[in-house]
């Protein structure tokens, strides 16, 4: 196994340096050591360069394609103008915190992809409310998150559920359908302004880049809400770009976290009616928002769980700032020499491995007084830095009924423990990292307080009306390191046995867009079923209209395909 140590441990300074300095030193048109002729009429006045591409689990890696940085939303007409007057396709590019193939494709070649990368980051980033009641942020789509939430933070504002990382650009989080951990705990009522679903389902209105038929050229487009269009690019995988969008938000919250790392695996994932005490679901009946990360070959997992607090429990240590889990982001010694280990080759480490993880956590948590965290909402919910350790996962929604919870989590334990010990008996240690369980809503478009709003078509989170009994989605990720022997195997035993086992009038299964899925024991995104009719299927059983909706509306606006890659090309058909 030939896969670097830079590729998925930046847990030092030395290594996070060099990580980041590959990825950000650029090469200007007009230097010797550029390793491709620039693209042709390229418009004047917008910096052009070349840089590498490389995505969070390093098993994309693209040198030195050629990246502009636009200053402005009319500079991104005039780039799609361009794009379509040279035959080039442009790709949105944020922080490059992604798993699947959505941006660039690993078979991507500089010198001869007519394609060029659109840097968001570096001046897309203007912040603006623009209501105060109802509560509504105008945002470019280069912001990070980070800087959205506190910008929101500042003004008295905040959301109920994000991603964990902070170096998420609003734009790459919305064309995915980015999520948190968040369902009404019970007895808690919905603060106007927030929402239990994706953060896709905030989006009040958007402005993007399209074609218009009529002056045969690409300009701004402002869609509201309810325009029966818009459901098209609420999430749209990157099959258009987005110049800005006017987002939802609700009064800030203040929230307790609390984790638990002593709670046995046999107890959190019991079965239903087991007589089991401290369950998953009891969890998140009572708090609303849990995350379960298990580690392997281990025998407690770490469950944290949020709860709204308007005051400061008394045994709650007060944090000012985000990222209070600096044992996650900044890799102990010990488990960043056994990883080196098991990525040469030594895989039988695993079990060992997994251990030195939870100890880590444990002795964290202890160490730094994270056992009980209170705060606004931002310093919660952010806890991913991009020091953390960088694996592959795979993802998926399992859309059901609230009261399926704990069968549902039951069930996937009990079989990817089964699958896992059955993989050790063989010598064979195809994951080396944790499984992440958490809950959300589904996107309800009352919650924008848009009449007549419309629902993301290509949500992993949308309702289906052939099931109003089911309102939440339990996310399964599974993680391990870029590379790992029989972990594309496994991954596809544990797919079909998802899908096959989440069906009927039970629950459904959507894919995690920005993680993998899709699998043959050639790897993610490869099984041509599952990507030409299983998730097309699925997403036509939705609100209608559905997939195929999306897709002529997409198709519609960027007829000449410039906001695409060979990989869309293949699953938006």
């Amino acid at each position: 196994m030939n896969i670097s140590r830079r590729r998925f441990i930046q847990s030092s300074a030395t290594l996070a340096a060099g990580a980041a300095g590959a990825r950000v030193f650029k090469i200007t048109p007009a230097s010797a050591d550029t390793s491709c002729a620039p693209p042709p009429g390229f418009p004047p006045g917008i910096e052009l360069y070349q840089q590498g591409f490389e995505n969070w689990a390093g098993d994309i890696v693209v040198d030195e394609l050629w990246t502009c940085a636009p200053r402005t939303a009319s500079d991104l007409v005039t780039l799609a103008n361009w794009a379509y007057a040279a035959g080039y396709t442009l790709r949105p590019r944020g922080k490059m915190h992604t798993w699947s193939p959505l941006t660039v494709t690993p078979e991507t070649r500089p010198a001869s992809a007519q394609v060029v990368l659109v840097d968001t980051t570096q001046h897309l980033t203007g912040m603006q409310m623009v209501s105060a009641s109802p509560a509504a942020v105008r945002v470019q789509t280069g912001v990070l998150m980070e800087d959205l939430l506190t910008f929101l933070e500042q003004a008295g504002y905040g959301l109920t559920a994000t991603p964990a990382p902070g170096d998420l650009t609003i734009g790459g989080v919305l064309a995915i359908d980015g999520h948190g951990t968040a369902i009404p705990a019970q007895g808690e009522a919905r603060t106007p302004g927030h929402t239990y679903g994706s953060l896709s389902n905030l989006i009040v209105s958007l402005t993007a880049v399209v074609w218009n038929a009529m002056l045969s050229c690409y300009e701004l487009q402002t869609f509201d809400r309810a325009h029966p269009d818009c459901k098209a690019f609420l999430t749209h995988l990157g099959r258009a770009f987005l110049a800005d969008v006017t987002l939802r938000v609700g009064a800030n919250q203040n929230l307790r976290c609390v984790s638990y790392v002593d709670i046995p695996a046999t107890e959190l994932f019991a079965s239903p009616g087991s007589g089991a005490a401290r369950t998953f679901q009891s969890f998140i009946e009572a708090a609303g928002r849990a995350e379960a990360i298990w580690f392997p070959f281990t025998s407690h997992p770490w469950l944290k769980v949020w709860s709204v607090r308007p005051s400061k429990p008394l045994l709650s240590r007060h944090v000012l700032s985000p990222y209070n889990y600096p044992f996650s982001d900044n890799i102990p010694e010990l488990v960043s020499d056994l990883a080196d280990r098991i990525v040469s080759g030594e895989g039988a480490l695993t079990p060992l491995f997994g251990q030195a993880g939870y100890d880590a956590a444990v002795v964290g948590l202890t160490a730094t007084l994270g056992h009980d965290l209170w705060g606004k909402s931002k310093n919660l919910l952010l806890y991913v830095k991009p020091t953390t350790l960088s694996v592959t996962a795979n993802g998926y929604a399992v859309v059901t009924s609230r009261a399926n919870i704990q069968r549902v989590v039951s069930e996937f334990a009990s079989f990817y423990q089964s699958k896992l010990d059955a993989y050790r008996s063989q010598g064979r240690f195809p994951v080396n990292s944790p499984v992440e369980i958490r809950v959300t809503g589904l996107d309800d478009p009352s919650d924008v307080d848009v009449a007549g709003a419309e629902t993301p078509a290509l949500s992993a989170v949308r309702h289906r009306p052939d099931h109003p009994e089911w309102d939440v989605a339990v996310w399964l990720d599974v993680l391990t390191f870029p590379g790992t022997p029989d972990a594309d195997a496994f991954y596809a035993e544990l797919e079909s046995w998802i899908f096959s086992n989440y069906a009927g009038s039970y629950a459904t299964v959507r894919p995690e867009w920005s993680k993998g899925w899709g699998y043959t024991e050639a790897g993610a995104w490869t099984s041509t079923t599952l990507l030409t009719s299983t998730i097309p299927l699925e997403f036509e059983s939705g609100p209608s209209p559905g997939w195929s909706f999306a897709i002529a509306t997409l198709d519609r606006y960027d007829p000449h395909r410039i906001f695409t890659n060979p990989f869309l090309d293949a699953l938006l058909t």
